[in-house]
């Protein structure tokens, strides 16, 4: 797709002088309605913006509880997956303009009924392949939530939009409703430092590689997931940054990104790195506006390019690493984590100046001069024998957080460390794409990663962290 313009609008710089107003106290914020256009101030009436935002769906992720799929049904079973995800993101659209609480519930009977036939369809491709599994049709029922606290304070925090004729135009109606709301910012000087790392033991791995794939200039941007949804388009349902390898798609297999051009300035490295967009919520229309993964799927505004994209794979604090697999796939994070819980939630929001302070489910407002940082930490324990498994997790793990040290079984490998900096006006008034259902809140945000170094380049990697140098 194509890319608009990334000048800053006069509404983008106003902004800033909207955020000067919240009142910051005890970490929180006063609620303010980040979208209305400055000028025209014209909001929803808090009635509607109250029942819009009262509530979402909420479903049993599949994906997760998938530990083990026969090898023959990996595809058929990840193409229902994705099909599971579309029936919510529809269910999602009627519920988001249900008119009352009654219409709201009128949602649920005939997903659940969608469902319920994807979960059989699931279930009878695994018992071709092998086992049939049980219990999946407990999974169909879906039921609403409410927004967490947040949404008691509806009447403040309306959505609402300017009326048309301010910047933005018709753009800004499809911001209504679907989040972010002020509650999900807090302001960066009123967290306390809370980053603790494992202190490093004799053997530990202490040298880094960096390696310069751009910040994704290209413009290359696609809704589609090739890890958790491949071959199926708009498997994500919300745009993707891409840097490193050009040829990534919900297409694309081994042979195709081992073949493809890379961003990285070391030609050996055609690994895919992708991670949701990040958009300013300004009222300006984005070229996907009426696109899958943009408007269509509830993502609206102004994707902003990275001021820096940083990419670092760094040791273990208690041994060496081992080289990576090529075409190893890993997800930091997760997609769904507000209505799935944190278990595999990952996401570190921060700001510059202040790295040692960060946040998990909230998005920063950070100080004049300050600039927006996403940090992904990616698991550096590999099973030793599987580049990916059924739901794309199990194959790696986390380290220790206390200690440093991989679980049994599993060897260190190269920790793939991403940092991305925005440079956005202060105060709220951006967001994270998201599944629609998601409400773009900052715990959502997740980073993926496919391994495509050449096997020496791999290699070489692996002696510098070993090493202790600092390569690049």
């Amino acid at each position: 797709m194509g890319r608009t313009s990334r000048k800053r609008s006069k509404l983008a710089r106003r902004l800033v002088a909207t955020s000067a107003a919240l009142v910051m106290g005890g970490g929180g914020l006063i609620a303010v309605n980040v979208y209305a256009n400055a000028e025209d101030g014209a909001q929803q009436p808090p009635e509607a913006a109250a029942a819009r935002q009262l509530s979402t769906i909420s479903c049993p992720d599949v994906a997760n509880r998938l530990r083990e799929v026969p090898p023959g049904a990996r595809g058929e079973v990840d193409g229902r997956l994705a099909e599971l995800d579309s029936q919510i993101t529809r269910a999602y659209d009627r519920f988001s303009k249900a008119e009352d609480a009654g219409a709201q519930e009128s949602v649920l009977p005939p997903l659940e009924e969608q469902r319920r036939g994807t979960l059989g369809e699931i279930a009878d491709a695994m018992g071709r392949a092998g086992a049939r599994p049980g219990g999946l049709g407990g999974m169909a029922p879906c039921t609403l939530r409410a927004s967490d606290q947040e949404q008691s304070q509806g009447q403040d925090q309306g959505q609402g939009q300017g009326d048309g004729e301010g910047e933005g135009g018709e753009g800004d109606q499809g911001q209504s409703g679907n989040g972010p709301v002020a509650g999900d910012f807090v302001d960066i000087t009123s967290v306390r430092p809370n980053v603790e790392r494992p202190r490093d033991r004799r053997g530990a791995s202490r040298g880094t590689f960096t390696t310069d794939c751009g910040r994704n200039e290209n413009g290359k941007f696609n809704p589609d997931n090739v890890i958790v949804a491949p071959g199926v388009s708009n498997g994500a349902h919300h745009m993707h940054d891409y840097v490193g390898n050009q040829a990534t798609d919900a297409f694309s297999g081994d042979d195709d990104l081992a073949n493809g051009r890379t961003s990285c300035r070391n030609q050996g490295d055609k690994s895919t790195y992708y991670w949701p967009v990040l958009r300013l919520q300004n009222g300006t229309d984005e070229d996907d506006a009426q696109a899958d993964g943009g408007g269509k799927d509830q993502n609206v505004g102004e994707i902003q390019t990275p001021d820096a994209v940083t990419l670092k794979f760094t040791g273990s604090p208690v041994s060496k690493v081992v080289a990576m697999p090529r075409f190893l796939r890993v997800i930091t994070g997760d997609a769904k984590a507000f209505t799935n819980g944190d278990a595999n939630a990952n996401a570190s929001w921060s700001c510059t100046g202040f790295e040692n302070r960060q946040l998990k489910d909230k998005y920063p407002i950070c100080p004049e001069g300050s600039k927006v940082v996403r940090t992904f930490n990616f698991q550096s324990c590999w099973d030793g024998r599987n580049t990916d498994s059924a739901n794309h997790r199990t194959h790696v793990a986390f380290a220790d957080p206390r200690t440093g040290a991989c679980p049994r079984g599993f060897r260190a490998i190269p920790k793939l460390v991403q940092r991305v900096v925005y440079d956005v006006p202060p105060g709220p008034g951006f967001a994270v794409d998201s599944f629609p259902e998601q409400l773009h809140k900052p715990v959502t945000d997740h980073g993926d990663f496919i391994n495509v170094f050449d096997e020496r380049l791999m290699r070489r990697v692996a002696s510098c962290v070993n090493s202790g140098q600092r390569c690049t």
